[in-house]
Order: structure tokens, then C-alpha cells, then sequence
């Protein structure tokens, strides 16, 4: 194959793993704004909050069998079923009748969400060549983080300009040409044979996430100390529990405990957790604080949060052009950047002082999200590359489920706790930068 046609064929995948991020990344923060809208359009209240809920706790439960499955059945089936799914649920939801109807498509979004998105990084960890992933995974994780860091701008003004149904029609024709363009996307073959999966160990492993989704979600609505609270953390518990039992006994595991032993794995998987929380924190409390102890109107405050938006956005190409030899360097100068400006943003004695000190973490905190998603998919191997981008995107999207409860409660000190946080673990990926912690594809069998 020449150097043109290699190009070409994989130009349909980084399309769709792209797009896929952007609707999948938008579905996740555009919703909010609209929520007192759909509420007065359905005639609906106190559910209103399955509307994203919903949403996020299917896509947070399912990634991590979605992704081991990708390496069994093929990463481009499962991409395009993905979208497919989201595309078709997206239609769904802009036609939505009612509030359960709504809430229903919106679990079926999440669950198209789950299918495509680590299925899409290992595809594409799998068809660029070592010298190409970087920058590959970089631009597909940047689009999806000017979704991210627009969306709650983008819902609001279609709610108001047209309708809260307009963020759904979008998702149709975006989602519907990702699909196509993973439908002709090349998959390189597997060099061994696929290994199947435990039925037992997969239920468990879904389950016991999901509880701990519902957990931290409504944890600050039931308050911590609640029985409904204690319950769900003892099913939790439970349920981790046995996934650990049918994990040791299965011939195949979900996650192979090689992985778990791959250092450089596990250490950005941890850092990304901790970056995405504190992501997660910067983009729920400064544009309420931009509207809030500020005074800003709805669109002062949107245009006001383009800076950190735009800083975002260019996370995830500049991430993927740094060498691998120093990801766990930059990604150490990265949480230790944002860390301090969370922490100095409250202290912003200016409106343009705060605007600044939010467009350095904006910058930093995609950089080092951005970096988690490329730095484990180095360390796995293009052979688990499946099976790693969907453990990390679970623990990080758990992770971004604390960091909205660490959020609701006390968003005043939100901020300066995601920020120590993130400058806590800087230090021990700092650490491991000296010592030559590296994410080279290590072989995990």
C-alpha cells in the first residue's frame, strides 16, 4: 500500500471518531441550559435531571465492556453500531413527546455514546503508525473538547433562538455522516486471535459501575449520609466485589491484571481521572460565576468564557504533538498549571483577572485530559487498545461524576479543591517523570 493510499483509508476513521467525539462531547454539557425549557415545554419537574443523568450514567457504565468487546467483535462494527445508535436516539429525543420518552432516548444516547468512543481511540491507535497516533488521537480528542467547552454556550443559545429540540437535530445529520464515514473506515487485522469474554464478569463489572454512577450522582441530592446513599455504596461494594471473584476464575478477564500491572497505565489513568474531575469542576462553576458574583448577563457571560473555551479546544492537538519520552513531564507541568489557577481564580480581584487565570486552566486541564487519553493507549499496546481506552474512559468519566458532586454542594470552594487536587497529583507523576516513567506500548500478555 503507498504512503497515499494508507493515508486515505484512514482519513474515513479519524472523520468518524472525530465527529463521534464532537456529538458525543455536546450531548454531555449542551443540556443543562435547556433543562428549565424542556421542564415548562413537557409539563415536567422533579424528573427533570434524568435528562443528562440518564445520559451520562449509561455512557459511564457501559465504556468499559464496550471497549473490550471492540477487540472481539471488530472496532469498526461496534464504532459505526455506535453511532448509529446515538444518530438514531438523537431523533428520538427532538421528537420527544414527554419527559420519560425524552429520558429514555437519552440512555439509549449515552449507551450509543459508550459503544463508539472506545472502540473509536483504539481504532485509530490501531490503523496510525507510532510516528502518526499522537497527532491522530490529539485532533479527534480536540474536536471533542470544543464540544466539551462550548456546549453548555451552544445549548443555551439554540434553546433560546430556536429550541432545546435544535441540540438534538444537530446531532442528526453529524452523527449519521460519522457513521458513514466508520461504515468505509479500513481495520488493520487483529494479530492473534480475539479473546472472548466472560459473560459474569461483564455484568458484574457494568453493574457495579452504574451503581457507582447512581451514587455520585445522587449522592448530594439524597445527602451522603443517607440510607439510600449507604445502600447504593454497599451494592457498589458488592458488586465490585464479585467482578473480582469471576475475574480470577475466568480464562479470559475483562481486564487482563497485566494491564493493572502496567505502571505507566495506571499512573496516567489516575492523573486523567484527576484532571477530568477538575475539568469537569472548571466548566460547572466558572460560567456560573461569571453570571453570579460577577453580574454578567447570559450572553456577556458566554462571550466572556470564549477565551478558556478557545484554550480548550486547542488542547488536543498541541498534546498530541508532545513526544511520548516526556507525557508524563508535561502532564505533571500541566496539572500543576491548572492546579494553581483554580486555586488563584477565586482570588481574581478583576473581571479580567479571573477571565485570564480561567483561560490558563482551560488550556492546561485539556492539555493533561487530552494527554491521559493518548499516554495509556501508548502504554497498553495497539493489541489492548480497546480494553484500555475503555477502563481509563470509566475511571475518568467516573472521576467527572465527582467533580459535578463536588460541584453542587459548595461551588465557591469547588474550585480551590479541584485545584489542590490536581497540584496533589502532579507531584507523584513528577516523581515518576524523573524516574523514566514512560507510556512505550509494553507488552501486557
Amino acid at each position: 500500500m503507498t504512503v497515499r493510499s494508507a493515508a486515505s483509508a484512514r482519513r474515513p476513521a479519524l472523520a468518524a471518531v472525530s465527529l463521534g467525539m464532537f456529538c458525543v462531547q455536546l450531548d454531555a454539557f449542551a443540556l443543562n441550559p435547556a433543562l428549565p425549557r424542556i421542564g415548562r415545554d413537557l409539563g415536567a419537574g422533579a424528573g427533570l435531571p434524568w435528562v443528562v443523568s440518564g445520559y451520562l450514567l449509561a455512557a459511564a457504565s457501559l465504556m468499559m465492556g464496550a471497549g473490550r468487546l471492540g477487540d472481539v467483535l471488530g472496532r469498526r462494527a461496534l464504532l459505526t453500531t455506535g453511532l448509529a445508535v446515538f444518530g438514531g436516539a438523537s431523533l428520538v429525543c427532538a421528537l420527544s413527546p414527554t419527559l420519560p420518552v425524552l429520558v429514555g432516548a437519552r440512555v439509549v444516547q449515552g449507551a450509543g455514546g459508550a459503544l463508539a468512543m472506545p472502540v473509536g481511540l483504539a481504532l485509530l491507535t490501531r490503523l496510525f503508525p507510532p510516528a502518526l497516533r499522537g497527532r491522530a488521537l490529539g485532533w479527534a480528542i480536540g474536536v471533542g473538547g470544543v464540544a466539551t467547552a462550548c456546549g453548555p454556550f451552544v445549548g443555551g443559545v439554540l434553546t433560546e433562538a430556536v429550541s432545546w429540540r435544535a441540540v438534538f437535530w444537530l446531532n442528526v445529520p453529524v452523527a449519521a455522516l460519522a457513521a458513514g464515514c466508520a461504515a468505509r473506515a479500513a481495520e488493520p487485522r487483529n494479530g492473534c486471535a480475539p479473546r472472548p469474554v466472560g459473560g459474569k464478569g461483564l455484568v458484574a463489572a457494568t453493574a457495579a459501575v452504574a451503581a457507582l454512577a447512581v451514587c455520585t450522582d445522587r449522592g448530594p441530592v439524597w445527602g451522603w449520609a443517607s440510607g439510600r446513599t449507604a445502600a447504593a455504596l454497599v451494592l457498589t461494594a458488592a458488586l465490585f466485589a464479585a467482578f473480582v471473584r469471576y475475574e480470577r476464575a475466568a480464562p479470559n478477564p475483562l481486564v487482563s491484571p497485566a494491564l493493572l500491572r502496567n505502571r505507566p497505565f495506571v499512573a496516567f489513568t489516575a492523573a486523567g481521572a484527576v484532571a477530568n474531575a477538575a475539568t469537569v469542576v472548571f466548566l460547572f462553576v466558572v460560567p456560573m460565576s461569571l453570571q453570579g458574583p460577577w453580574r454578567l448577563s447570559a450572553a456577556a457571560a458566554g462571550a466572556a468564557f470564549l477565551a478558556p473555551a478557545a484554550a480548550m479546544s486547542v488542547a488536543g492537538p498541541l498534546a498530541g504533538r508532545i513526544a511520548p519520552a516526556r507525557a508524563a513531564g508535561a502532564m505533571a507541568g500541566c496539572l500543576g498549571l491548572g492546579g494553581a489557577g483554580l486555586c488563584a481564580a477565586p482570588m481574581a480581584t478583576s473581571l479580567p483577572g479571573y477571565v485570564l487565570a480561567a483561560t490558563g486552566c482551560g488550556a492546561a486541564l485539556g492539555v493533561a485530559g487530552a494527554l491521559a487519553l493518548i499516554a495509556t493507549q501508548a502504554a497498553a499496546g495497539p493489541e489492548r487498545a480497546g480494553e484500555a481506552s475503555g477502563l481509563t474512559k470509566t475511571v475518568i468519566t467516573a472521576a467527572g461524576g465527582l467533580g459535578v458532586a463536588l460541584s453542587a454542594p459548595a461551588p465557591g470552594t469547588a474550585l480551590t479543591t479541584a485545584g489542590a487536587a490536581c497540584l496533589a497529583a502532579a507531584l507523584p507523576l513528577a516523581a515518576g517523570a524523573r524516574r523514566g516513567l514512560r507510556p512505550f506500548a509494553e507488552r501486557t500478555d
